[in-house]
């Protein structure tokens, strides 16, 4: 495992700091905010990102992708994270793109690829049908009816589903598999109802009503349940790193604040309480930083089996998310009541954690899927 970026992973951490500290700092966030921005982000902020080729990190060369690696996306990312930059990058290419490439025909990927890459067309991907996270329940269902299908049911949870050009609705057929659907944003019977959450961002309740679908709607072929959840560990594992991002400003902020506020006629650092309190929040940090270049690399391997990536990628989730709860309630308690006002950038970290930190699966989740797995290897390896 490696700590350290290699150079396609360096070139897009320097392209990514300079340009969300520029265009996306965390003043704009608030600003999208209080403008109430249906879409959520601005979008001239994301057609920028995917002119800097962003959107084609991790995709073929042959549908103008860079092909980089899914590695590419651990720095973006993590700024994503430090400058709570909102953008569909992660519901349009980590979850759709890259379930597009791995389950769709030739002529679809040929068709979709370059559209996702380019901007010119945005997908949200539809699949959680409960409160809590379970990748393999889907709560819509699909009945074949003469050359095409008809779509019933609710999925909770959808991100950016607000202004997307479709949806990619993962549904059960009748014969127990996992489909994928895309359905336009006008389909008769689709509803999308905007969902308000902590951290002021896109997410949707989405209801199907009897959907008609042409047989071309479906996006491959087969049992498409592996790629479905290999696409949800990716979507984890990057809102990890935008964890990772959101944690480390939040613990700079407390050490800037230690250094500069005074008590006592002292700062307020210079307390040995506070200093082992601040050096555990580091520790806390740093084996969060492991963990979700651990996941990225297990991600990025071909060669890794199921059980290895879920674990890694549950590693990843869980420590990451662990950080953000320890290290944000030490922030505020260190901050004292400031630290929870609205004026104060601190309150807009510690919502967006609270809202990434069950996304894609909780801590609960995370321990439980991470033991299964370690049982699993143990069994196969004794």
């Amino acid at each position: 495992m490696s700590l350290v970026y290699n150079e396609e992973q360096q070139q897009l951490d320097d392209s990514a700091r300079e340009f969300l500290a520029a265009r996306s700092p965390v003043s704009e966030q608030r600003r999208i905010r209080d403008q109430q921005l249906p879409q959520g982000f601005d979008t001239a902020v994301w057609q920028q990102m995917l002119e800097f080729g962003w959107g084609g990190i991790a995709l073929p060369e042959a549908y103008g992708g860079l092909e980089f690696g899914f590695q590419g996306f651990a720095p973006v990312f993590e700024h994503l994270g430090r400058n709570l930059t909102p953008a569909p990058l992660l519901s349009s290419v980590v979850l759709c793109a890259s379930l597009i490439n791995d389950v769709a025909t030739e002529a679809q990927r040929a068709e979709l690829l370059p559209a996702l890459i380019e901007g010119q067309q945005r997908f949200a991907l539809a699949t959680q049908g409960k409160d809590r996270f379970h990748p393999e329940h889907l709560d819509v269902e699909v009945s074949e009816q003469g050359d095409g299908f008809v779509l019933g049911g609710e999925d909770l949870w959808v991100p950016d589903a607000q202004g997307a050009d479709a949806l990619l609705v993962a549904g059960r057929m009748s014969c127990g598999e996992t489909a994928l659907f895309l359905v336009p944003k006008d389909t008769h019977g689709l509803e999308i109802e905007s969902m308000s959450l902590l951290d002021s961002r896109n997410h949707a309740r989405v209801s199907l009503h009897a959907v008609q679908l042409p047989a071309a709607a479906r996006i491959g072929t087969g049992d498409a349940q592996a790629q479905l959840e290999r696409a949800l560990d990716c979507g984890a594992v990057c809102v990890a790193a935008e964890l990772l991002g959101a944690t480390a400003v939040m613990f700079e902020m407390t050490i800037e604040y230690l250094k500069t506020r005074t008590q006592f006629g002292a700062a307020i650092g210079s307390f040995q309480a506070l200093q082992h309190r601040a050096a555990w929040m580091m520790v806390d940090l740093e084996l969060a930083r492991s963990a979700v270049m651990a996941g990225f690399e297990a991600l990025n391997d071909a060669n890794c089996s199921v059980e290895n990536r879920q674990q890694m990628v549950s590693l990843a989730k869980w420590k990451a998310g662990e950080a953000a709860h320890k290290i944000s309630r030490e922030a505020v308690q260190m901050h004292g009541g400031i630290g929870v006002t609205d004026e104060y950038d601190l309150g807009l970290y510690l919502k967006r954690s609270r809202v990434a930190q069950v996304l894609f699966g909780d801590s609960d989740f995370h321990c439980e899927r991470y033991g299964r797995m370690a049982q699993q290897l143990f069994a196969e390896t004794h």
